[in-house]
C-alpha cells in the first residue's frame, strides 16, 4: 500500500507541538490519496518518542537509533532509506530550521517535486500544495503533477493531531555513510531573555506605542496582568526590545492562551506569527486596522487611555 511519511522534530528532548500539526497536514494528504500514514522519528530518544507518537492517529511510527543532535546526514540518508523501502506518495515535515536544512536533499536525491512553507492542502484530482508569496500578499496553488511531493508545512497553520488509534512502532536501523561535517553542540540563542513561545498571556506592542520611553506603560500592564512582553518587527529593529521578543514570519511563532496586542496594525507578516493564539484582543485607533480582521474582541480607541484603565482594572 502506498503511505505518506511525516517527519518528527524533537529538540532539547521534547517531541515539538509543529510535529503533531503535522501529522494532521500528512492526514489530509494520505486520506486524499487513499494511502496510509507513518511518521519517523531519527535521533536521540528516538524510542521514547515512538512511543508517544504511538497514539497520534498514525498507522506506522519508525524510529530510527541514530545521532544523538539533529544531523543532515542521518535525516537525509534515513528519509531516503525509508523511500526506498516502502511506497512513499508525499514526505511532510515541519518548515523550520532543520527541516529546511534537510527537505532540499531529500527532494534533490529522490527526484522529486518540493513546495516549502506549505500553508493548505488539497487532494481532489491532483495534488495541489497552497503556499504564500510577495510577503504572504499573494496565495499560490502549485499542483504536483509527477513524483513524490515533498512538503514543509508552516507552524501553527494545522491544529495538533488528537490522541487516537494504536500504531505499528518498529526500528529502523540505517547504515548512515557520515560526512567530514557534524554537529557539535546547540547554542540556545536567547540573550538570557524569556521564551515568548512558552507564554500563557502575551502583551505585544508596535508602532502605536510611538516613543521607547512609552514601554513604561506596557510593562506596568505586563506587571499587573502577570503577562509577557513582545513585539512586532519595527520595535526590535528600533532597539526597544531583544530579537526574543519578536512575533512574526521573521521572530517565533506564538500560541498564548490570550495575546493582547497593542498599537500593531496586523501585517500579514505579524499575523502569521501569532493568529494560532487562543484569545487574540487588538487595540488601536484605526477601526480598519487589518488586526481587527482576526481579533476575538477589539478596542478602537488610545491605546494611552486604554491602558491605564486596563491597569486600574487588573489592579
Amino acid at each position: 500500500m502506498s503511505e505518506v511519511l511525516v517527519v518528527a522534530e524533537h529538540r532539547g528532548g521534547e517531541l515539538r507541538d509543529v510535529s503533531f500539526e503535522a501529522i494532521t497536514a500528512g492526514k489530509e494528504l494520505a486520506s486524499g490519496l487513499d494511502a496510509s500514514l507513518a511518521v519517523v522519528v531519527i535521533g536521540e530518544n528516538s524510542k521514547k518518542f515512538a512511543s508517544e507518537l504511538n497514539r497520534s492517529g498514525v498507522d506506522t511510527v519508525y524510529w530510527v537509533p541514530e545521532g544523538e543532535k539533529f544531523n543532515h546526514d542521518i535525516y537525509h540518508q534515513s528519509i531516503v532509506s525509508l523511500a526506498s523501502e516502502r511506497n512513499l506518495v508525499g514526505v511532510v515535515m515541519p518548515h523550520s530550521v532543520n527541516g529546511l536544512d534537510y527537505a532540499p536533499a531529500v527532494a534533490s536525491t529522490l527526484d522529486t517535486p518540493i513546495v516549502t512553507d506549505v500553508t493548505g492542502i488539497e487532494t481532489n484530482d491532483k495534488i495541489v500544495l497552497t503556499r504564500e508569496r510577495h510577503g504572504s500578499k499573494v496565495e499560490t496553488d502549485i499542483v504536483v503533477t509527477d513524483g513524490v511531493p515533498v512538503a514543509t508545512i508552516r507552524s501553527t497553520e494545522w491544529v495538533k493531531a488528537n490522541s487516537s488509534g494504536s500504531a505499528t512502532v518498529r526500528e529502523f536501523p540505517v547504515d548512515i555513510e557520515r560526512s567530514t561535517v557534524a554537529v557539535e553542540k546547540f547554542v540556545d540563542v536567547m540573550d538570557g531573555d524569556v521564551d515568548i513561545s512558552q507564554a500563557d498571556i502575551l502583551i505585544s506592542i508596535g508602532r502605536g506605542i510611538e516613543e521607547e520611553d512609552n514601554l513604561t506603560l506596557i510593562q506596568e500592564l505586563a506587571e499587573v496582568m502577570d503577562a509577557t512582553l513582545s513585539a512586532s518587527r519595527p520595535i526590535v529593529d528600533n532597539g526597544w526590545l531583544p530579537d526574543s521578543r519578536q512575533v512574526g514570519q521573521s521572530g517565533k511563532v506564538v500560541t498564548p492562551d490570550v495575546y493582547l496586542a497593542i498599537g500593531i496594525s496586523g501585517a500579514v507578516q505579524h499575523v502569521a506569527g501569532m493568529k494560532g493564539s487562543d484569545t487574540i484582543v487588538a487595540i488601536n485607533t484605526d477601526p480598519n486596522a487589518p488586526i481587527f480582521d482576526i481579533a476575538d474582541y477589539g478596542i478602537v480607541d488610545d491605546l494611552f487611555e486604554v491602558v491605564p484603565s486596563l491597569i486600574s482594572q487588573f489592579e
